[in-house]
């Protein structure tokens, strides 16, 4: 069972992080959970934060909320020392994996996987999520030989960085998931390549 305040596995550093400590008490608050900060230098200077609800889900109206109470924290702790655009976004389809729980949702799904350190001699590693234990999750590799096992369970605490691979499954998942949040609340439907702009 998901819950808003399950930990995430990966944290982001220097100024990102700087920016994760102020918002995250902000978009907990409200219920949702932030997903991750992540800066640029698009359009200028781009802040992006992708938060959702504790089922994975956010809508437009979710977006615009976020990024009304967020922009304040941001403008009166004035950690960007230039003009910058916020945006507030859903994860997208091909989402970053953050939390155990992304891991479970994603069970099924290709992911592209790197770690911090070397887990028997590699650090990269794609393929489908077959489930999760406490310490690790496991992983079926693509193109292993017919004489080696396929599978392998990869530990959280060297996670560094796993995302969601666009595949054609994937897409149809998301588009179910999409049409069974219409059909419960039509107000609040999640779209993939939803944010919230504005600039400071």
């Amino acid at each position: 069972m998901t819950t808003r305040n399950e930990p995430r596995l990966i944290a982001e550093t220097g100024l990102d992080a700087r920016i994760a400590a102020l918002v995250e008490p902000v978009i907990e608050d409200l219920g949702f959970r932030l997903v991750r900060v992540k800066t640029s230098g698009r359009n200028g200077f781009t802040v992006q934060i992708m938060a959702e609800r504790p089922d994975g889900t956010i809508g437009v109206v979710d977006c615009e909320e976020i990024s009304r109470n967020v922009a304040p924290v941001l403008d009166a702790e004035d950690p960007v020392d230039r003009a910058y655009h916020l945006e507030v976004s859903s994860p997208g389809i091909d989402r970053p994996l953050v939390r155990r729980s992304d891991f479970d949702r994603a069970a099924g799904h290709v992911a592209k996987i790197e770690l911090s350190e070397g887990h028997d001699g590699r650090r990269r590693f794609r393929g489908i999520l077959v489930g999760v234990t406490d310490e690790t999750f496991g992983l079926r590799l693509e193109d292993v030989p017919a004489d080696t096992p396929d599978t392998v369970w990869l530990p959280f605490a060297l996670l560094a960085e796993a995302r969601l691979i666009m595949t054609d499954d994937l897409i149809a998942a998301s588009f179910k998931a999409a049409k069974k949040a219409l059909a419960e609340d039509p107000a609040e439907v999640e779209e993939d390549e939803t944010d919230a702009r504005s600039v400071h």
